[in-house]
């Protein structure tokens, strides 16, 4: 998969382009107040398109954060498309400040995808979660678990992008997609999973530890 290494997140390289070639025609025409301001949006998106190294905890039955940002949401819900059930909710909002690479949460193998579009209502919003655009991940694990988790498109963002193909297995805390300019994630587990992060938290991907699997 894409971006496992490299310091910046390579969708983000025509964006840095664009801007650095407009900064230096402003540039070279003398126009010092719109190069200083190109100068600042090709810096910033560049720290947007950042992909940092982490560490990734090690646990049999643990789940990390896909995403850098704040929880904005822990608790039970009916999820109809593939639990059917009540299930335990997570959702991590990133700000336009956040690292937007997305970092698998559980190991194990890709069973299902799917992709929605939608609307692009503000991310922090729950409704967000049934009417944004936005692309699932069913995950299962050797036991038999599973694990969805969604990218979901925010009111900036309008471009979400995800690596793995239905098959694939897939490493916790592996880089496994992005979303372009504020978004959300969310991470449903099934019943009798022990989730320990709270509300207001903030999360790092493929570090902070969320809850464990039953």
């Amino acid at each position: 998969m894409q971006n496992q290494n490299q310091p910046i997140a390579r969708e983000g390289y025509p964006f840095i382009a664009l801007f650095g070639f407009i900064t230096l025609i402003f540039a070279l025409l003398g126009w010092t107040f719109l190069t200083l301001l190109l100068l600042a949006l090709t810096l910033f998106v560049v720290y947007f398109f950042r992909n940092p190294e982490r560490v990734v905890p090690s646990g049999e039955k643990i789940v990390v954060a896909p995403a850098d940002g704040k929880v904005i949401f822990v608790g039970e819900v009916d999820e109809e498309r593939y639990f059917k059930e009540r299930v335990i909710k997570v959702s991590i909002f990133m700000s336009v400040f956040n690292v937007h690479v997305n970092r698998v949460p559980f190991p194990g193998k890709v069973v299902d995808m799917y992709y929605q579009k939608g609307d692009f209502i503000n991310a922090s919003y729950d409704k967000a979660s049934d009417h944004n655009e936005q692309a699932g991940i069913l995950l299962e694990a050797n036991n038999g678990q599973r694990l969805l988790f969604v990218q979901i498109a925010g009111l900036v963002a309008r471009r979400i992008v995800t690596y793995p193909v239905i098959g694939d297995l897939l490493q916790r805390g592996a880089r496994y997609g992005l979303i372009r300019f504020g978004s959300r994630v969310d991470i449903y587990f099934p019943q009798h999973s022990d989730v320990t992060v709270t509300l207001g938290e903030r999360t790092v991907a493929g570090e902070t530890i969320l809850g464990t699997l039953p």
